[in-house]
């Protein structure tokens, strides 16, 4: 896998998966790409990279090109943390209001507007912007944060106590379809597969390997990332073992389906997602 370069999201959402590369534990002779979702997304589709975690709604858009890896997702069935809507009022009472939304994100993004007009009804003028918490409620109503970023910014606001409210996207989204949410899946692009289907494989069981290993180096691992982020470690305990869950089966599959339909009747998809999911080769799943 010499030549294979490998997308790493900069969150500690995906500490499980890396880790094992990133301390050694795991042999990796490709290149290790880190940066957050959406410029990820984009390298992936530039074919700048062979596999990353891509935002869920990123992969509908372009799901001719691209191809799911299995069993493998991040995604979290109610509160996840690490999405995270901070607004000065009520969400039901931001009509016509401006709240803006982290330029890091895709699949979040489209969420809340989802969530806004579905679930809230309510109607509000959504404008990107860099994730600054502080820059960005002097300018708004509400700002949408995700990942670190987000963690960060709720551990601000509650230490500081701010008069904000903090709406978690994830149990928001549970409360609204009782449905697990799926943020992000690996993936790969068509073009990958046709020129080196086996380095793609071999990738596939690699990472499916590094969680395996993570799994036994837990204690490790939290040490690792509070050192890496300067999270607690018991926050970092709670978030990566109780909240974020990292399977992608039939059932997921089907929550997924409940997320890119929504998204569809929104006008954020133009047309139906399909999960196009890699059977071949002899990756787990």
């Amino acid at each position: 896998m010499q030549n294979l370069r490998l997308g790493r999201v900069s969150y500690l959402n995906c500490l499980p998966i890396y880790y094992a590369l990133e301390s050694g534990l795991l042999p990796f002779a490709g290149e290790l790409i880190p940066g957050p979702p959406v410029m990820l997304n984009r390298m992936l589709l530039e074919n700048a990279l062979h596999i990353t975690a891509m935002s869920s709604i990123e992969y509908a858009r372009n799901m001719s090109d691209c191809v799911i890896l299995p069993d493998l997702a991040i995604g979290a069935d109610g509160r996840v943390e690490s999405i995270m809507f901070f607004s000065k009022m009520p969400v039901t009472e931001l009509e016509h209001k401006k709240v803006l939304v982290t330029t890091s994100s895709a699949t979040s993004v489209a969420l809340l507007r989802i969530l806004f007009e579905h679930y809230y009804h309510v109607d509000v003028e959504m404008v990107a912007a860099p994730p600054d918490i502080t820059a960005m409620l002097s300018q708004a109503d509400g700002a949408l944060l995700i990942g670190d970023d987000a963690i960060a910014a709720n551990r601000k606001v509650t230490l500081e106590k701010w008069d904000i409210l903090v709406t978690d996207l994830g149990q928001a989204w549970k409360e609204f379809t009782g449905c697990k949410m799926l943020y992000a899946l690996w993936v790969t692009t068509r073009r990958a597969l046709e020129e080196m289907p086996e380095q793609v494989e071999a990738a596939c069981r690699m990472l499916h390997e590094s969680y395996r290993i993570a799994r036994e180096n837990w204690e490790a691992m939290i040490e690792y990332g509070h050192q890496q982020t300067g999270f607690s470690r018991a926050f970092i305990q709670e978030y990566l073992q109780n909240l974020i869950q990292y399977s992608f089966h039939s059932q997921d599959q089907q929550d997924l389906m409940v997320f890119y339909d929504y998204a569809y009747k929104s006008g954020i998809l133009d047309e139906r997602a399909v999960l196009h999911i890699w059977e071949g080769g002899n990756c787990p799943g």
